[in-house]
């Protein structure tokens, strides 16, 4: 029986005052076929940030062509100024994926909002650098680091 994950570290430092587990996974529509294929769900959690209108979003899982569905519905449902996407529980992300994340940044630039990543693991960060938009995003070693230069300065 799988038990909770516990609440990722830098969110127990004081900043997020509200968590909301939203149901996005990226379950197959058949457990069997999901058993056989190795699909891995993506689930998202919510949190409030320091400033009024920044939210966090921890994912969990990959993003690939299978998730990227509920990845897409959970950055378009928050209406946040400043969001900040937590990828240290993202094993990897596939070309779906990142299309994904150019995107929501793209959307979030259009509209005059800030979207930032943070704590990506090696093979995601190496992806996004042999298609070369690592530059195209605003990027931090960890969320709590986002936390406070967003805090400060109100964008990145």
């Amino acid at each position: 029986m799988n038990q909770p994950a516990p609440p990722h570290p830098a969110l127990v430092e004081g900043f997020a005052t509200k968590r909301h587990l939203w149901e996005v996974t990226g379950r197959a529509p058949c457990p069997t076929i999901a058993s056989t294929m190795g699909v891995q769900e993506l689930t998202v959690e919510r949190y409030e940030g320091v400033a009024d209108d920044q939210r966090i979003l921890l994912l969990r899982g990959p993003i690939t062509i299978e998730t990227a569905p509920q990845f897409e519905r959970a950055v378009r449902l928050e209406k946040a100024e400043t969001m900040i996407l937590d990828l240290s529980d993202v094993p990897y992300i596939d070309s779906v994926g990142l299309g994904s994340l150019v995107a929501a940044c793209v959307s979030h630039q259009k509209t005059g909002r800030c979207l930032v990543l943070t704590a990506m693991k090696p093979r995601v960060r190496k992806v996004m650098e042999i298609t070369k938009v690592n530059d195209f995003f605003v990027t931090f070693g960890t969320t709590w680091e986002a936390v406070e230069a967003l805090a400060n300065t109100g964008t990145a």
